[in-house]
């Protein structure tokens, strides 16, 4: 059974996301994962599902219909099988290394025919680091690298990234980083047309009725001058192009020394299907779970659609079990279409979302399942 989503974009030919550009620590608090939970997690480039190893979770069922999204968990998989935590981040491009095509060897022999050849293929994305190898993160770096210092230097970067509190920050943004050239920049760059011709695809768009840069630029004031940006590691990888900060490292949750050696150790319950998740359904794959992150999936889909693959999930779902999603541009919840088989939690669900260091989304909704 083809997906929706799958009718209208690319699935196929690229790797779209090196990282996951969404937030582990308040998905993993939303879903509250621990010992004994059967998660199903939309794969991206991996980090998430392995942040449900780093809960404990019994076992994790990756899903993806692009196999170089696929492929991009093996490697992630293998380093962790493979290498020491600080050869891990070099791997990815946390942090400088002139080694990674000596790290990338060590990791190749635990790769499938088909992982070991889309890496092979991609050897300076490799020596780049294996997180900067996806088209968005390939659009951040323009942006990076070209766009952003039209209007803030290398200094103006370094200082936003500054620990400082909450009033000191507000007011750096709004003083210091906040200018016209900063939101006439913003808005061309991150413009619908921009985006989706080289960081998204344009189908991604299709059910969006609004301005998609007027939306991210109020995301970004919340990003940069309310919360804390020298923590974030979605913020400094975008302006620094690592996860070093001038002053502090930011790593997300899969990535960070305490969650290490708990995913090395659980590596054997994760599994990963490149499949519909309506074909893992009727499969009986997913039969029982407790737990889902379905990243923003529902966005990409019409209502309809989105009620319908509902229902089909909630057909295999524990009861109490819970649903984690984001929305970024177009609403969608659950709760409102199925209101006789999910419970929206929606105190925790705002609380988390004020929390959320991945800036993009307009809504993080947490639902559980009562019957």
């Amino acid at each position: 059974m083809k997906s929706e989503a799958a009718q209208h974009a690319d699935f196929q030919s690229i790797l779209r996301y090196a990282q996951c550009w969404e937030d582990a620590d308040i998905l993993m608090t939303g879903l509250d994962v621990g010992p004994g939970d059967v998660c199903i997690s939309i794969a991206s480039a991996g980090e998430n599902s392995l942040s449900m190893l780093a809960r404990g979770a019994k076992r994790v069922i990756a899903v993806d219909l692009n196999p170089a999204q696929l492929a991009a968990l093996e490697l992630r998989v293998a380093a962790f099988r493979t290498l020491s935590h600080a050869e891990l981040l070099e791997l990815i491009g946390s942090r400088p290394s002139a080694r990674r095509q000596a790290l990338y060897a060590r990791c190749r022999p635990a790769l499938s025919n088909g992982a070991r050849s889309f890496w092979d293929a991609r050897s300076s994305e490799v020596s780049r680091g294996i997180g900067a190898a996806g088209k968005f993160e390939r659009y951040f770096a323009l942006f990076r690298r070209w766009a952003l210092p039209l209007v803030h230097g290398r200094r103006r970067v370094e200082q936003l990234l500054e620990p400082r509190d909450a009033a000191a920050q507000r007011e750096f943004y709004d003083s210091r980083w906040d200018t016209g050239r900063w939101r006439l920049l913003f808005r061309a760059f991150f413009s619908e047309f921009v985006l989706g011709r080289f960081g998204r695809d344009p189908a991604f768009f299709r059910y969006v009725n609004e301005s998609v840069a007027d939306h991210l630029l109020g995301r970004v004031r919340h990003a940069l001058g309310e919360m804390d940006p020298s923590s974030n590691p979605y913020v400094t990888w975008i302006l620094m192009g690592s996860h070093q900060g001038p002053h502090r490292e930011a790593l997300p949750h899969a990535l960070r020394p305490e969650a290490f050696e708990t995913i090395r150790a659980n590596l054997d319950r994760l599994e990963w299907h490149l499949e519909p998740l309506e074909r893992l359904v009727d499969q009986g794959v997913i039969e029982g779970f407790h737990k889902a992150n379905l990243s923003n999936i529902f966005e990409y889909i019409s209502v309809e659609n989105t009620t319908a693959l509902l229902e089909r999930l909630l057909a295999a779902a524990a009861v109490g079990g819970r649903l984690a999603y984001w929305n970024m541009m177009v609403p969608r919840r659950g709760a409102e279409y199925l209101p006789s088989r999910l419970r929206g939690l929606k105190d925790l669900s705002h609380r988390l979302f004020l929390e959320d260091k991945a800036f993009f989304y307009r809504d993080f909704v947490v639902e559980e399942v009562i019957r």
